[in-house]
């Protein structure tokens, strides 16, 4: 059996997870000086790749057992949340990143004022939420097929780029920057497993998660799915190829939904 965290097994593939620390890793330059918060960590994954790019990072989640899945991987500065309230001092942090966080949350514009108030002058806020819109037929596709909102811990479907921008710009927090990733091909391949694992494999969760059980959350439950992942990782490649279809989608907007603000 494999020694590596079950976390980093899983980002391996999973074909959003890639793109998105690809476009972090762009995009956060390697700085030793910086305080960072990781916002909405869940099991660590991304926050574990993202504290390699230098600083200090406190991350943050509601869930105890998010936190306890992810002190695996990141082992120290964790903090668990209490609503949207941030117990940090004005000005703490350069940089917050917020990765498929606000969807998940009743009151975003007041998450949103927190983070602001938690940023320094300048400071970057980087957030990732998926995307609407009339067009995203998938959104649709997965109401139609019983995948309700709940399974995925979402209190909305998304944000369009107008929306989101005008809750940022209340908050004093300027987007500069914006893209979209996850056309059809991908999200379709997310979806299918998505399906799978909560109609076919998940157990009924002992522990209701902000970010919902749509895959494994703990090393337990991704012991009890081992065979099934040596399996999908085998078909893992022909997957990602036929994901490459979206290069054909050049024109279409992404499915997750990425930008970059700054505080002013």
């Amino acid at each position: 059996m494999s020694q590596e965290p079950w976390q980093l097994r899983l980002v391996k593939k999973s074909l959003k997870k890639k793109e998105k620390l690809r476009l972090l890793e762009k995009t956060i330059p390697i700085s030793p000086e910086r305080a960072a918060l990781d916002l909405g960590c869940a099991q660590g994954i991304l926050g574990y790749f993202a504290r390699r790019r230098g600083g200090f990072w406190v991350h943050a989640d509601e869930d105890l057992a998010n936190l306890l899945s992810a002190k695996d991987i990141l082992e120290r500065d964790l903090i668990q949340l209490k609503g949207e309230d941030l117990p940090f001092r004005d000005g703490s942090f350069d940089l917050v990143l917020c990765l498929d966080y606000l969807e998940h949350i009743e009151g975003d514009d007041r998450a949103l004022a927190e983070i602001s108030r938690v940023l320094k002058a300048g400071g970057e806020f980087i957030a990732v939420t998926p995307h609407t819109g009339r067009f995203f037929l998938l959104h649709r596709l997965r109401s139609a097929i019983g995948l309700r909102l709940e399974y995925f811990g979402h209190k909305r479907e998304g944000y369009s780029f107008p929306e989101l921008e005008a809750k940022l710009s209340r908050a004093r927090l300027r987007v500069w920057r914006k893209t979209t990733y996850s056309r059809f091909f991908s999200e379709f391949f997310e979806l299918v497993l998505n399906l799978v694992y909560i109609k076919l494999l998940a157990r009924r969760p002992s522990v209701r998660l902000r970010d919902g059980h749509i895959r494994p959350a703990s090393a337990e439950e991704f012991e009890a799915q081992e065979k099934t992942f040596a399996l999908y990782s085998l078909l893992y490649p022909f997957v990602w190829m036929l994901s490459r279809l979206d290069t054909l989608l050049f024109f279409q907007k992404g499915y997750s939904l990425m930008i970059w603000a700054r505080k002013e």
